[in-house]
């Protein structure tokens, strides 16, 4: 079943800053990770970010800090644990478009971005911070990489109440029969659309996919030019996107 998303309660997005962006939040250590965490301490609802393969880049912090404080009715403590341990893909191997940027982008890889890593770090993130900032229930979202991860961390026995993937990666059909909460995709025109199709179809939870087909993958997250009015406003729009599934479903 695919759901609407128009936006309701979130029309406060703060404007976008095309460059020079002020991170709101700061670095806290989570499961011995480094972790950029923002939104209110009050809040009794989280919200991890599993980011895209380039790390901490100012559109991803950006995006936290719109997730985090955008509707003033509605905050949420925000955490990006830094999983590739300040070590990130360089950007100027994407795209692989010949063999010296693939076998460089295919060895991080292997060493830094094996999905069997990062999953239990996720389950472990979640009870410490919960425990520590009193935070009742979790939302996740994913970019790029952190897509997979996301398609993983939401079966059975998920912490989570609701999970969102943008532009992700390694899309397979074979990772949604098992997913077991309301789930949320946001693909790029460099998507394969026929496998997410797949992947959507064997869905059996509450779901919206929404193509952005006239967007690059990483649009919202390290490779959205928000000097372009249009990646600006379609970057935008995905964040409010994401804030009313989270809303609805937590």
């Amino acid at each position: 079943m695919s759901e609407s998303t128009q936006s309701k309660a979130c029309c406060n997005t703060p404007a976008v800053v095309t460059k020079g962006y002020e991170p709101k939040g700061q670095y806290i250590t989570a499961d011995g990770l480094k972790t950029y965490a923002t939104g209110p301490s009050n809040a009794k609802q989280g919200i991890l970010i599993i980011y895209d393969i380039f790390g901490y880049f100012p559109q991803t912090l950006q995006g936290a800090d719109i997730l985090a404080f955008s509707d003033k009715e509605r905050q949420y403590q925000v955490f990006m644990p830094d999983f590739f341990e300040g070590k990130p893909a360089d950007i100027s191997w994407y795209p692989p478009d010949n063999k010296e940027k693939e076998e460089k982008l295919g060895a991080w890889f292997k060493e830094k971005a094996a999905p069997a890593k990062a999953l239990p770090k996720v389950k472990k993130i979640v009870e410490e911070l919960g425990r520590e900032r009193g935070i009742e229930k979790w939302a996740v979202v994913g970019f790029c990489w952190g897509g997979k991860i996301v398609n993983l961390s939401s079966q059975e026995g998920t912490p989570f109440k609701a999970a969102a993937a943008c532009h992700p990666a390694m899309v397979a059909a074979a990772d949604a029969p098992g997913i077991t909460i309301p789930y949320c995709m946001l693909p790029s025109k460099d998507e394969d659309k026929a496998e997410i199709e797949k992947w959507e179809q064997g869905l059996k939870v509450p779901h919206h996919v929404e193509f952005f087909a006239d967007q690059v993958h990483g649009w919202m997250t390290a490779r959205g030019d928000l000097e372009q009015e249009k990646v600006k406003k379609e970057y935008e729009r995905g964040y409010k996107i994401l804030l009313d599934w989270f809303h609805k479903h937590m």
